[in-house]
């Protein structure tokens, strides 16, 4: 069964740092596009970071330079270290899979929808000025 398990989520001052944790089941990392999206109240859902099944990292702009995303294979867990947080950051964030041979999907109407990939439940970030 896949499943993907969010959290690191909470509250911080403009300025500060937060790591997001994804433990999955039920799949390896080498047979997935994984990416974090991320969704503010009343908005859009967006792509934030993300690595696909060879590697190869995405960033959307407004994080470029600030947040990292990572894969530790032996604990089956996907990263995002996110620094210099921004009261613009807060949203909930969802860790996403897909298992097609596409590239994930920049921005969605909604975050977690099903039938478009594999979600896992959100983390509420939340950045205060």
């Amino acid at each position: 069964e896949v499943e993907l398990v969010e959290s690191g989520g909470g509250s911080v001052q403009a300025g500060g740092s937060l790591r997001l944790s994804c433990l999955v089941s039920g799949f390896t990392f080498d047979g997935a596009d994984m990416g974090w999206y991320r969704q503010p109240p009343g908005n859009e859902c967006e792509l934030v970071s993300s690595i696909s099944s060879d590697g190869i990292i995405y960033y959307t702009d407004s994080v470029k330079g600030r947040f990292t995303i990572s894969q530790d294979n032996a604990k089956n867990t996907m990263y995002l270290q996110m620094n210099a947080l921004k009261s613009e950051d807060t949203a909930k964030y969802y860790c996403a899979a897909d298992f097609s041979a596409l590239p994930l999907d920049e921005k969605h109407g909604n975050c977690a929808v099903p039938g478009i990939g594999f979600w896992g439940q959100g983390t509420q970030v939340t950045v205060s000025s």
